[in-house]
Order: C-alpha cells, then structure tokens, then sequence
C-alpha cells in the first residue's frame, strides 16, 4: 500500500528531526570562535548563498539584524555585478553552500581573500573549496535529504536555518540583547505592541485629572469632566492618596456636591509602574475589570494614567 500524504510527512520530518539532533551532538567544533569573530568586527555580518541556500542566508542575515547584530544579505550573483562594494573590512562574510562547490560564490570567495575579509562557511563537505577558501568552517552533518529522491534542498536547508538560529541566539544572550533592545527593532506590529512599556503610552502632566482631598466635590467634578477619563485621582504631596470613580459618585449621591474629594475617594486604588509592559497592564485591567490604573513611581508619586483604551489603540489586545 503506498504512503498516504500524512505518512510522507511524519517521514519527512522524522529524517529532519533526526538531522537537527546530530547537528546538535556534533555542533561544529569551531562554532564558538565563530561567535567571538562576529562579537568583534567592526563592520556588519554578510550572508550570502545561491538557490535554497540564498533563501536561508537572507532569513538568517534578517534575524541577526533583529537580535542586536548588523547584519546583510548579499545576493552572489548582483555581488558580481557591483554589490561587492556593499562588503567592507570591517565585516566578516558567511557564506552558505550544502556542497561547498557553488560556482555563483567564487567573486565573493576571492573579494574576501583579497582584502582580508574573514570568510565563515556552512557547508557538510570539508574538503570542498569553499571550506578550504575559508578562516572558519560551520561542518553541517552529512544528513540525506528528506525528498524521496534525495536531491531536494530540504534536511540541508532545515540544518542551516536552525544554525543560523543557534549563532543568532548565542550572539544576542552574549551582547546582553533583552526586551527593552528587542522592542527597539519591533516597533510595528503586535510583536512591538507585545513589549511596550506602560510609559511608551500614558497620560502625564496637564492631561492628569488631579484634584487634593480638601477639594469641593463641585470642583472635582469639573476635573473630571475636562479631562475626559471619568476619573479622578487624590493626590496629597505628589502622592495618590485615592480616586474617585463612577461608581463612588453614584455611591455617595446624596449631599455629594456639599462633600471634599477625601471624603468620597476610594483609597488604595489600583496603581502601575511605568516600566510594567502594558500587555501586563492590560490584563490587570481585564481582571479587575477597570478601566484606568493611575502610574506611579517608586516613591509612590503620581507619574502618569493608563486607560485601557491606550493599550487598545497601541495594538495590544
């Protein structure tokens, strides 16, 4: 009985997986002086490959650029044509090839022999002339292709991808690289969105709807009105001392306009940082199902106010 499409699949990724693990017992014995060279150039990482292999050096030159390492894709065919000039001595190139042989890459081979450019390949042959060309050799195992025929870029393809992964992150934990960096070169999406800080989008100064436990109801209800968050927060020496809601107008309605803001204020409200991320925020608001969160600092001052509707507008959901 032939193989049904969900056989062929768990076939393929059966031999991947098997590869990925012989790539991690034999991790190329020169991976970490890889990482001390790319820690230490002046210049940005190059990547390059011809085929499957160029998809895969594009990929991981994009992931390195995200995680703290400048890093470009140089296309071997438009590098003969001109693009060598894109490449300087103050980088080190990485150079992409299964069999080592790739014709496409011989001007960018000689380019880095010339001017004293460290070359770093990632191929499974160490015999080939781009391993010999090369300071620094990334050995992939010498796994089969995962196709039926054996010839499709598939397991090589796989194995290059996850070592571009492993130097990206092994890259990224030694420069320190963490959220707040991350977030930087995230700015778009909900991946950006996902790692702001609650100070990325607050209301602060003017915007604040304050009012002092000794102000006339009266007065605190304009504050509330202009400033347009149905809040309002008790603020005693810079410090918030309570906040008046919705809920405590309705619940003191009687004689409410003969009364001070002390005297009708929650105390304790909910409060954040602004370094908390504002998905967190977000769920405390959830949770507690507010509306608001006054932010404060460490001291317990007033800083600033996240309403909900900030964090929506942000993109985080």
């Amino acid at each position: 009985m032939s193989e049904t499409p969900s056989d062929i699949a768990r076939r393929v990724l059966a031999t991947e997986t098997e590869a990925l693990v012989r790539l991690s017992d034999e991790l190329p014995a020169e991976f970490d002086a890889v990482v001390s060279l790319l820690l230490n150039i002046r210049g940005r990482v190059i990547v390059s490959g011809m085929g499957k292999s160029g998809h895969v050096a594009a990929k991981i030159a994009a992931t390195l650029a995200s995680t703290g390492t400048p890093a470009q894709f140089v296309h071997p065919g438009e590098a003969s044509h001109g693009d060598l000039g894109m490449i300087t001595s103050a980088d080190a190139v990485i150079l992409i090839s299964n069999s080592g042989e790739t014709r496409e890459l011989a001007d960018m081979i000689g380019y880095c022999a010339r001017f004293s450019i460290p070359m770093i390949a990632i191929t499974k042959r160490a015999e080939s002339t781009l391993a010999t060309a090369s300071d620094h050799i990334l050995l992939l195992p010498d796994a089969p292709e995962a196709c039926a025929i054996g010839m499709a870029p598939t397991t090589s393809t796989t194995l290059c991808m996850a070592l571009g992964d492993a130097l990206a992150v092994a890259l990224m934990s030694n420069r320190g690289f963490g959220r707040d960096s991350y977030a930087h070169f995230h700015p778009g999406g909900s991946l950006g969105a996902a790692l702001l800080r609650v100070s990325a989008v607050m209301h602060k100064g003017d915007e604040l709807p304050v009012v002092s436990p000794t102000t006339p109801m009266s007065e605190a209800l304009v504050v509330m009105s202009q400033k347009g968050f149905g809040v309002a927060a008790v603020v005693t020496e810079g410090r918030v001392a309570g906040i008046i809601t919705d809920g405590d107008l309705r619940r003191n309605m009687e004689g409410l306009l003969e009364r001070r803001a002390g005297e009708v204020a929650t105390p304790g409200p909910l409060v954040t940082q602004p370094d908390t991320l504002l998905t967190e925020a977000l769920g405390v608001l959830n949770a507690k199902k507010r509306t608001v969160l006054l932010v404060v600092d460490e001291a317990e001052r007033l800083v600033g106010l996240l309403h909900i509707h900030d964090a929506l507008r942000a993109g985080v959901a």
